[in-house]
């Protein structure tokens, strides 16, 4: 199917574009029919998914494909715990799709309307030392490449490439389908508190060593870290979710309502955020409940905002968001919005940004309506000095030079690339920066 393009926009509202045509496939043998058929047209392809990147990672100014349509479950191998889903497949829809089968995903991040090929080509992660990022959970991906053909690449077929594929960034082709290694069903015991930000920073090394899955926030213009701890417990340990009520008032009202209207006022009047920081720890978190694993690492973001996340070295962790804290200090900006501090195993994919490290991620944000760009650009210095490298989904500015410096195995997926899309049929003016022409 396809319509006349509008004018598509991100979630975050940092990014738009016009596509010349927009396409809904609903099987593998479509994409491929889109993708001759935009090639034949001197046309460029690019596919998205939830549009919750914050960066133009999927910005399509030729040809749109929206995957929504590509969606649900295509096998089990129960034997290994694989799990082969559509490349359109939300990650919010993954738990049901598993649960008949006594399966979860390993590890989530904190947002949940993803796809799973959004998540994986980008980066996505959540927290916990003892795992990595999403993508390192892939063991398949069924591409369609330049040429129209399908690539399958997994343990058995063209496995030198799973670790280029894996994490692909939408450069190597259009995914149609993921295969995921996925564990036994559990629960999370979760642990929400706020907490002395210079006690939290003390301890952080042995917080996260012991912790299967921990992470804090951090409100400028406050001296308290909202802290949430996670342990895994098996799928039978007892539960005890969240009262309805209880949750709609965390997450719905103050969450939601409310953090929205401190928003809106800091946007107005920047001089009332430290004020209300302060307010917004004093509601926020101080809960503890056991729930099913994908209930407990999704959190409700309805508040629209815009976000830059690097990876440091878990060593450097400290100081660079002492150094964060110095700057917003120094500068004497009002930021309503906090500050994330996450935690990932390393990793051997190659573009991955815990590629060959255990890292520490710093994500700043600022509401959509301000201009993040002053903020974000010295926050970016700081995290460049400290050995920082970029989420491929979140706003930063670096380019295939510095990039090149920081993966060892850049030259090798560029080479890939190269193979697999020699017109550049799937890149846009964002791969053409972080990646080169």
């Amino acid at each position: 199917m396809m319509r006349m393009g509008g004018v598509w926009q991100n979630w975050g509202r940092s990014e738009k574009v016009r596509p010349q045509a927009v396409e809904y496939p609903r099987t593998a043998e479509a994409v491929q029919r889109s993708v001759v058929a935009a090639g034949a047209r001197g046309l460029r392809v690019k596919a998205i998914g939830a549009s919750h990147s914050f960066t133009g990672i999927a910005v399509a100014p030729g040809v749109l494909l929206e995957l929504a349509y590509l969606s649900g479950l295509v096998s089990v191998d129960a034997d290994r715990s694989y799990v082969t889903l559509l490349a359109g497949t939300r990650l919010h829809q993954i738990p049901q799709l598993l649960a008949p089968y006594g399966l979860a995903m390993e590890n989530l991040g904190d947002i949940d309307s993803q796809s799973i090929s959004g998540a994986i080509s980008t980066g996505t992660h959540g927290t916990g030392t003892r795992f990595g990022g999403i993508a390192t959970q892939v063991v398949g991906v069924t591409l369609v490449t330049a040429d129209g053909e399908v690539l399958v690449v997994n343990e058995q077929e063209n496995t030198e490439l799973l670790p280029a594929a894996a994490l692909g960034l939408g450069a190597l082709g259009v995914i149609v389908d993921v295969t995921v290694r996925c564990v036994p069903a559990f629960v999370l015991h979760a642990i929400e508190q706020p907490e002395s930000l210079e006690h939290v920073l003390d301890e952080i090394d042995a917080r996260v060593a012991a912790t299967d899955h921990f992470e804090f926030y951090w409100f400028p213009h406050t001296d308290r870290a909202m802290t949430k701890t996670n342990t895994r417990l098996p799928a039978d340990a007892p539960q005890h979710p969240l009262p309805r009520i209880g949750k709609w008032v965390d997450d719905v009202l103050v969450g939601t309502a409310l953090h929205q209207v401190a928003c809106s006022l800091t946007h107005l009047a920047p001089s009332t955020a430290p004020a209300i920081n302060r307010l917004s720890v004093k509601l926020w978190g101080d809960r503890e409940f056991t729930d099913s694993s994908a209930s407990v690492f999704a959190t409700t973001r309805s508040v629209r905002f815009r976000e830059m996340e690097y990876a440091l070295p878990i060593e450097n962790v400290r100081a660079a968001f002492e150094a964060v804290q110095a700057l917003v200090r120094e500068r004497r900006w009002r930021i309503s919005f906090p500050v994330e501090v996450r935690f990932t195993q390393g990793d051997e994919l190659w573009m991955s940004t815990a590629h060959g490290r255990a890292s520490g991620y710093i994500a700043v944000h600022r509401y959509w309506r301000d201009d993040p760009a002053e903020y974000f650009d010295a926050v970016e210095q700081i995290m460049t000095e400290f050995g920082g490298r970029p989420h491929w989904g979140k706003m930063h500015t670096l380019d295939a030079s510095v990039l090149r410096e920081r993966y060892p195995r850049f030259d090798d997926f560029v080479a890939v690339r190269d193979r697999l899309d020699p017109d550049r049929m799937f890149h846009n003016p964002y791969l053409e920066r972080v990646l080169g022409e």
